[in-house]
């Protein structure tokens, strides 16, 4: 091994023990089967591919973490509301898995620093947070099994975040309140969408809220839907005294 060679192979040693250590403290546990939670942070920008051409990114492992989050957030749910209907038990899981929550979720345990990509962190989207969480979640269930993943989502989302009462007074779309709101007092809720990118890397929309052709709100966001959802969110707040009487 010549100098130059020396040097790399120190280099991604320092790499892989930083990342290793950084891990465990988030999980509180060693892992074993690394290589699951290297694809979990490696961004599809990055082009990594196996010895086969597959991509090696964390978009498969967000596939499965959400499936499996969504299951034992299920399980319990079914457990913790016998009183509870299907209609019910849907909603309320959506509202604990919903993307701002898990969104949350990964900015509390810093997922985004572990993240090996050719992006600059200020140009990813909001959902990066929620995403990673979700690869996470996959990467552990592979490594760990599911029972050990139970535990960990029961530490980490159930045990801090699940409060059922709160839950069931907790809005998940404010697009649908105003809408429902508009149709039963006969007003005209209008979005104008439109592609405002700016300076910015990645593609940003923004829309404009009018009631009734008066303008009301705005909202800005890496998708329609999410900038629909802001500035509705916005005018909630602003009508709410209207809304809720």
């Amino acid at each position: 091994m010549n100098f130059l060679q020396k040097i790399t192979s120190a280099h991604l040693k320092k790499k892989d023990d930083t990342f290793y250590s950084s891990l465990k403290n988030i999980l509180h546990y060693n892992p074993k089967k690394i290589h699951y939670y290297k694809k979990a942070f490696t961004h599809s920008s990055i082009k990594k591919t196996n010895e086969k051409g597959y991509p090696q990114n964390y978009e498969r492992l967000e596939y499965l973490g959400d499936a499996i989050l969504g299951a034992i957030i299920a399980n319990y749910l079914f457990l913790k509301m016998p009183q509870a209907d299907e209609g019910t038990l849907t909603q309320m899981r959506s509202k604990i898995v919903s993307r701002e929550h898990l969104n949350e979720l990964g900015k509390d345990l810093n997922l985004l620093n572990l993240v090996e990509s050719n992006f600059s962190h200020q140009n990813f989207g909001e959902n990066i947070y929620g995403n990673l969480f979700e690869a996470l979640i996959g990467a552990i269930h592979l490594d760990k099994g599911y029972i050990f993943c139970e535990k960990f989502i029961y530490k980490n989302v159930i045990e801090p975040y699940v409060d059922i009462e709160r839950l069931q007074g907790k809005i998940t779309s404010y697009k649908s309140v105003l809408i429902e709101w508009s149709q039963k007092t006969k007003k005209k809720i209008r979005f104008n969408n439109y592609e405002d990118t700016g300076n910015d890397t990645l593609k940003h929309f923004s829309v404009k809220m009018y009631l009734n052709e008066e303008l009301i709100s705005k909202g800005r966001a890496t998708s329609k839907k999410k900038a629909e959802e802001i500035a509705s969110k916005r005018a909630y707040y602003k009508l709410k005294n209207e809304i809720e009487h």
